[in-house]
């Protein structure tokens, strides 16, 4: 008991280049939400602090989910990789549930579990990084080589993708699918079936975004958020986030002192969080978050590129498909936020206020951190 005791510590997890700034996006992440929070919180509940409160447990509980989440060896998922799928298929039926599935804004997407409420999709993005890792090291040959090998996955992954659409949450396909082929990129597909694949996705996105209106007011809205019928529409997030940015020049208003977060910027604590953050810092404040976020991703990369190097495949694309996972979201969250692309509801893992996906990305870097650490092992390097 008292060696498991030892073992179950930050003895090592601390030690990993990684670990430090995610606990420094993590500590930002608070003080984001702390601020961008304080109009709606002081409105809907009386006390202005209330979400910034409840960040604070859920990143106490991240930390948590870290500290666990290092010490469960590869081995292990690999034997639940498709008690791990299930999982996820179920978690993506059970938002449809009557008592069960939370409805938000037209979009059946959350878990209602009493204590908190699990976004289903995070689960399954998870849960198809995992299985699409052992499905690439099980049959690499036969993915290399074969039609039948590459298109495999895509029957597990469209189901997937068929109930996201359902909720709808047509945001966390497109991160979903854009990780599997990044995955699959990695996984040595032939180029002439890698591009083909990228085609029909994007023709298929398309014609998903085509078939339903409000997506194409989105996009009109995008082109030209300043038009008199967009915006104070469809366009009016974009042009309030913009205005944020605008706001905050090149120090920015001062930590807390927001306007747009007074009830101008609709979701300020959660999807928009990063232009209440330029508004009160500037663009010095939002470049250095920027940087920071940039050297957690490259720093995950680099755990995939040794694990890779050193003969650790599964966990090396593992770690492939959750920084592609973050990456992307990022990415979709800064463009929208900026204006580069059309508005969708993604939250900016670490900064962002949402229990499930908070705990979720930490739990990832957990199982990053645990690959980083069974790769020194297998090079001799420190103990275990």
């Amino acid at each position: 008991m008292k060696d498991w005791l030892q073992t179950f510590s930050w003895q090592w997890q601390w030690q990993q280049p990684l670990f430090w700034p995610w606990l420094a996006l993590l500590l930002l992440g608070w003080v984001m939400v702390a601020s961008a929070s304080t109009g709606i919180a002081d409105y809907y509940t009386g006390n202005a602090a209330y979400f910034s409160i409840r960040h604070a447990v859920y990143a106490m509980l991240g930390m948590g989910a870290v500290a666990v989440m290092s010490q469960v060896p590869l081995a292990f998922w690999s034997r639940l990789e498709p008690l791990l799928l299930l999982l996820g298929l179920v978690a993506l039926v059970l938002v449809f549930v009557p008592g069960i599935g939370h409805e938000v804004n037209g979009s059946r997407r959350w878990l209602n579990l009493g204590v908190i409420k699990i976004q289903a999709s995070e689960i399954a993005k998870l849960a198809a990084v995992f299985y699409l890792a052992g499905y690439l090291v099980r049959r690499q040959v036969e993915v290399q080589q074969t039609w039948k090998g590459f298109m495999k996955p895509f029957i597990i992954l469209g189901l997937m993708v068929a109930l996201l659409l359902m909720e709808p949450d047509f945001g966390a396909v497109v991160v979903l699918m854009g990780a599997a082929l990044i995955m699959l990129f990695l996984g040595g597909v032939k180029a002439g079936q890698f591009f083909l694949l990228v085609i029909g996705v994007s023709v298929i996105s398309v014609v998903v975004v085509m078939m339903e209106p409000y997506r194409v007011e989105r996009l009109t809205a995008y082109m030209d958020p300043w038009a008199p019928e967009h915006v104070y529409g469809s366009g009016y997030q974009l042009t309030q986030s913009l205005i944020a940015f605008g706001r905050g020049d090149w120090l920015g208003v001062g930590l807390g002192e927001s306007v747009q977060k007074l009830f101008y910027l609709p979701e300020a604590h959660t999807d928009f969080v990063f232009a209440i953050w330029a508004e009160e810092t500037g663009l010095v404040g939002a470049t250095l978050a920027l940087l920071l976020l940039a050297t957690f991703i490259a720093l995950v990369w680099q755990v995939a590129w040794q694990a890779q190097r050193r003969g650790q495949l599964y966990g090396a694309y593992i770690v492939a498909g959750i920084a592609s996972l973050l990456a992307l979201q990022m990415v979709i969250n800064l463009g929208v936020n900026t204006g580069l692309l059309p508005t969708k509801g993604l939250t900016l893992p670490f900064f962002s206020y949402g229990g499930s996906s908070l705990l979720i990305c930490c739990a990832m870097v957990g199982i990053v951190l645990r690959v980083a650490h069974e790769t020194d092992m297998a090079a001799g390097g420190k103990d275990g």
